[in-house]
């Protein structure tokens, strides 16, 4: 709804109140007074753009503020085997999974707080559309919206708190207090049935004009829901659903993919939902923090060596340092095309500069050190951007972040299958995880696997590179369980081998020469839950553990 979010998003942020320190909330964040506000079409509007909005703070940001900020989504990887916070090994993100998750995180705490906040504004919108005067297919649908976007964050809740309270109300100060952990058996329940009152109530992707792009469709609702259902392992469920999108016909595969994450195909029907930036208003500040210090950037984004190496070659061969297809001047040449979309390596380049981090060229202000502004892995990212760009790093980019894409609707609908131990046939993968790499920018060769045993990994890897920093990769983790196994042990960049520095000044040695980044020490059964806010249960002991 970026049209509307540019009528109506200054009025939002204007009228907008403080909540509560840190408390469950209370109250909504863009709460209005009830007796003069809701009397109109235009004020519920208004109202609508406040829930779209949520609890995301324009600007820079150093903790998430929001599920659907920048730093909500592309941060969260921070915490994966995908990348490295440049800000070091106490950034609470990295702390998420390495071994010293803490009930203090201030990353866990802008989750929590931005989760009720959204969702103490669907209650107060929900409690209070019936008093405008409107039309009713129209009140109907922004109570179907409401609903979605309440149940998009009991869905994040359930994921990774598992109980946590079921607040459909608003709260008085005292209830706010006092309230109960539900079972997260009852937040799921509750999440799938407020889902499919969603999907009922919301028009098709197909039928939403321009004017209106960014508001929620049945797709989206039904995608959601898919994803409930693959982390409850209901695989026949999230498969069913899944198909659903597909019959619509309304989605497509993209011919290109890095023109998706940025202005130039920002609102292609491959991104079924996305968050709305506006430059000025509501701008995306992300090149601030992410573009390499050449361009001016604080360059907080650095892909892992981990996921780098799993982008095969372009002719659909495994990557390997002792193919002769990789080119060490080169990183980028002869790869998977969504390595040269997702990141930026030694020698390429980046808005037409030079992008210089080898660890030798110590006058470059992106050389490879523990110490520069500059990347700590030899990656810098590219994903997101539109290097056409050259205005205010923090107020002047609007690029939209996609929440969903029909990409993951498709390879979770291959996984449900499965995973629900249904017949893997040529024409399954050729409607799923082929139409995916078979996109015409990326155009990999058809993968042929039946067998399910060696599909799993072909599966996951691709959507591991496929779905790179759009916040899933944690959430995949957790649910396959493998957390023990990538996120333990030592993690390295880029290698360097014609680097006189690299053996005085790497932390660690490798035989590839990669420089060391950092090592994890990932806890089965208690990193893969995170612990409600010591902020929350000082105030509320009934939400402790």
């Amino acid at each position: 709804m970026k049209n509307i979010a540019k009528t109506f998003i200054s009025l939002v942020m204007l009228t907008s109140v403080v909540s509560c320190d840190e408390k469950l909330e209370q109250f909504p964040t863009n709460a209005f007074a009830s007796g003069t506000f809701w009397n109109s079409e235009s004020n519920a509007l208004i109202a609508l753009t406040g829930m779209y909005r949520g609890n995301i703070n324009y600007g820079t940001q150093v903790v998430p503020s929001d599920w659907w900020t920048y730093c909500g989504i592309v941060f969260l990887e921070f915490a994966t085997d995908n990348a490295y916070d440049r800000r070091g090994d106490n950034s609470t993100y990295n702390r998420l999974t390495d071994g010293t998750l803490l009930p203090n995180n201030n990353v866990v705490n802008g989750y929590w707080q931005g989760s009720y906040r959204r969702i103490a504004i669907t209650n107060d919108f929900l409690e209070n559309i019936d008093n405008v005067a409107m039309p009713e297919e129209k009140r109907e649908r922004m109570k179907s919206e409401a609903r979605f976007l309440r149940a998009t964050q009991y869905f994040y809740l359930s994921q990774f708190w598992g109980d946590v309270p079921l607040v459909t109300s608003t709260l008085t100060p005292d209830e706010a207090n006092t309230v109960l952990k539900s079972p997260k058996s009852e937040i799921v329940d509750f999440t799938i049935r407020e889902l499919e009152e969603a999907v009922a109530g919301l028009p098709r992707f197909s039928d939403i004009p321009s004017s209106e792009i960014g508001r929620a469709s049945k797709q989206a609702a039904l995608a959601f829901l898919g994803r409930l259902f693959l982390a409850e392992k209901r695989y026949q469920e999230a498969s069913a659903v899944y198909q659903q999108i597909i019959n619509y016909g309304d989605n497509i595969i993209d011919s290109e993919y890095g023109p998706l994450f940025n202005t130039q195909n920002e609102n292609s029907s491959e991104n079924i939902f996305s968050v709305q930036f506006v430059p000025g208003l509501a701008p995306n500040a992300m090149p601030q923090h992410a573009y390499p210090a050449a361009s001016s950037g604080w360059h907080i984004i650095n892909p892992l060596g981990s996921l780098a190496e799993e982008y095969g070659f372009d002719d659909g061969t495994p990557f390997s340092y002792d193919d002769p297809k990789f080119v060490q001047e080169d990183m980028g040449a002869n790869r998977d095309q969504r390595f040269r979309d997702t990141f930026i390596w030694n020698e390429s380049t980046f808005q037409g500069r030079r992008y210089v981090c080898h660890p030798d060229s110590t006058q470059s202000v992106d050389q490879l050190t523990y110490s520069k502004q500059a990347t700590r892995t030899g990656f810098g990212f590219r994903k997101y951007f539109d290097e056409s760009f050259n205005g205010n790093l923090r107020n002047d980019y609007g690029g939209n972040i996609p929440i969903i894409r029909y990409a993951e609707v498709l390879l979770s609908y291959l996984e449900a299958e499965l995973e629900a131990g249904n017949a893997i046939t040529q024409d399954l993968l050729d409607q799923t995880i082929n139409r995916v790499r078979g996109r015409e920018s990326v155009d990999l060769p058809p993968i042929t696997e039946t067998n399910p045993d060696l599909l799993r990994d072909i599966l996951r890897r691709e959507r591991r590179i496929e779905l790179a920093f759009e916040g899933t990769r944690l959430w995949d983790i957790f649910r396959w369980e493998i957390g023990d196994d990538v996120l333990n042990g030592d993690f390295w960049g880029a290698p360097f081998p014609d680097s006189e520095r690299y053996p005085t000044t790497s932390i660690k040695l490798d035989p590839q020469s990669r420089w060391y980044v950092t090592s994890k020490s990932f806890r089965p059964g208690v990193d893969d839950k995170w612990p409600i806010p010591e902020s929350e249960t000082n105030i509320n002991p009934n939400l402790a553990d």
